[in-house]
């Protein structure tokens, strides 16, 4: 179990996960270690709000070539937040 501010890395802010915004879904880059009952945990704390559903997506680094040297890319992990009530208001900062 890993802290609230260490969960959560940062928001996703693209164009497709603000169009979603509207239907109280959000997404935050996490940390890898963090589990689904962490992420609930850090943004009910953080933001002040009630989340209905939590959903992980990892995303594995890719192999990446350089002349003759090879090396990974870092892996990633997603969290997709659905809202029961309330929204998230990123202005302040996070």
């Amino acid at each position: 179990m890993i802290s609230e501010y260490d969960c959560l890395i940062r928001p996703v802010m693209t164009e497709k996960t603000m169009n979603s915004k509207g239907s109280g879904v959000y997404v935050f880059r996490v940390s890898v270690e963090a589990t689904k009952s962490d992420v609930r945990r850090a943004v009910e704390k953080i933001f002040d709000v009630k989340v209905s559903a939590v959903n992980i997506l990892n995303r594995k680094g890719k192999k990446r070539f350089f002349r003759k040297i090879s090396g990974m890319t870092e892996s990633k992990k997603y969290a997709v937040v659905s809202l029961s009530d309330g929204a998230i208001n990123f202005e302040g900062g996070v």
